[in-house]
């Protein structure tokens, strides 16, 4: 474990290992570039101004941005040469920042986190095998999986511009539902509101219409990940998903923690997929590994009670890795631009305690989750907040991603 010369208390997700980039805000001063040390921000705007970041291109123009994306734009060896300096910036002993501590500073208390990239397009894939087997159960006892499943990376194009950032009220939406029992449908708020537990990671560097990318290529593209809450209206979704899949069931929000977690930051925690059975096409193949023991949980807090958690699961329960995902995202030559965002897709394990939805917890709500305090739950209620944590833990090094909250309310 390094030590910085800043405070970081102990169990904390932002070890001088870490150095997750945001955006922040400051009363009313335009949002500029930081990362997150133990509980405070580094200002890298103002650190660029006092000529302690000469190493990167346009450092104060491009750390004084509303966004990542310029600095994403620099490419991967400026990311790392970035991480490489900060580091040492904040690394015990060096006195080069510390006498400008109070510039360079801000308590994440005092600052309102803002979406980090500005993203223009967004896939949700598909890629937990327990996930789509638990799902595919409720439709089709004896054959959960569809035929194309164990072949590729299922995913749809989803909305981009309802993405928020974390803390942003959702509310409920409204729509068409159709009853089982019924002959028609109706409209109105929906009855069967979900979280969906997720992580996704953010593209840095661009490809050219019919550009392929390919698995040995693909981590050269991902800037770093967050957590990722897709919210889903299940009784609207389950009306309109036949034939071409999710549309407003799922367009009405999607929430993002607000930290990005670099690749390098993750390094010491990578570890294998899933064997893959059958082996799948030549594109798809890969060497090494390519997840992450990422811990995620969820946690739902209905309005003024305690909270509850309800899902603790894993990112390495993944069936097609992210490698995968992106080989097979370019395989047709679609092209990716910086910003452009790449969720997992539920993320569910093997046990009832770690399927990460609550259509997979209630069994399509057969069933009831019952709280400490009596409180029972089959899908979300007005006012209930959903909170997603995530981190890495190895031998006393503890990455983490803080969290993801949003909370329900009434249909407008």
């Amino acid at each position: 474990m390094k030590k910085s010369w800043v405070p970081i208390p102990e169990g904390s997700d932002f070890p001088l290992e870490n150095l997750p980039y945001g955006i922040f805000q400051i009363n009313r001063q335009h949002p500029r570039a930081g990362v997150a040390i133990g509980e405070y921000i580094l200002d890298l705007h103002a650190v660029a101004s006092v000529g302690l970041l000469e190493e990167i291109p346009n450092a104060a123009e491009v750390f004084g941005s509303s966004y990542l994306n310029a600095f994403m734009a620099l490419g991967k060896p400026v990311w790392q040469l970035t991480r490489q300096r900060i580091m040492e910036l904040l690394l015990e002993g060096n006195n080069e920042l510390q006498s400008y501590r109070d510039q360079v500073l801000v308590r994440q208390a005092d600052a309102t986190l803002q979406m980090p990239v500005q993203i223009g397009n967004y896939t949700d894939f598909y890629s937990s095998i327990e996930h789509a087997t638990n799902v595919g159960k409720q439709f089709r006892p004896d054959n959960p999986l569809l035929p194309n499943w164990k072949h590729l990376p299922i995913a749809y194009h989803g909305r981009a511009s309802s993405i928020v950032i974390s803390g942003t009220n959702i509310h409920r939406p409204k729509g068409q539902r159709k009853a089982a029992d019924a002959d028609l449908p109706t409209f109105g708020p929906s009855k069967r509101m979900d979280f969906e537990l997720e992580v996704a990671f953010v593209i840095g560097k661009e490809t050219a219409l019919g550009q392929t990318v390919s698995t040995s290529q693909a981590e050269e593209h991902i800037f770093g990940f967050f957590l990722f809450n897709d919210w889903s209206a299940r009784d609207i979704q389950g009306w309109e998903y036949q034939p071409l899949g999710p549309f407003l069931g799922k367009n009405f929000a999607s929430s993002i923690s607000p930290w990005i977690v670099t690749l390098d930051a993750l390094e010491p925690f990578r570890t294998g997929s899933p064997v893959q059975n059958p082996a799948v096409l030549p594109y798809l193949q890969y060497e090494g590994e390519h997840s992450f023991d990422i811990q995620l949980e969820v946690a739902i807090q209905p309005e003024g009670l305690e909270e509850q958690v309800v899902c603790r699961s894993n990112f390495n329960y993944l069936y097609w890795n992210i490698c995968q995902q992106l080989a097979h995202h370019t395989v047709n030559g679609c092209n990716l631009c910086i910003g452009d965002v790449m969720a997992s897709g539920t993320i569910s394990g093997e046990s009832a305690d770690s399927w990460g939805s609550l259509l997979e917890l209630t069994e399509g709500g057969k069933k009831s989750l019952i709280f400490s305090d009596g409180i029972e739950r089959k899908f979300l209620e007005d006012n209930d907040t959903v909170v997603m944590r995530g981190f890495c833990e190895k031998d006393g090094l503890r990455i983490g991603f803080g969290e993801v909250r949003g909370k329900l309310l009434p249909s407008l």
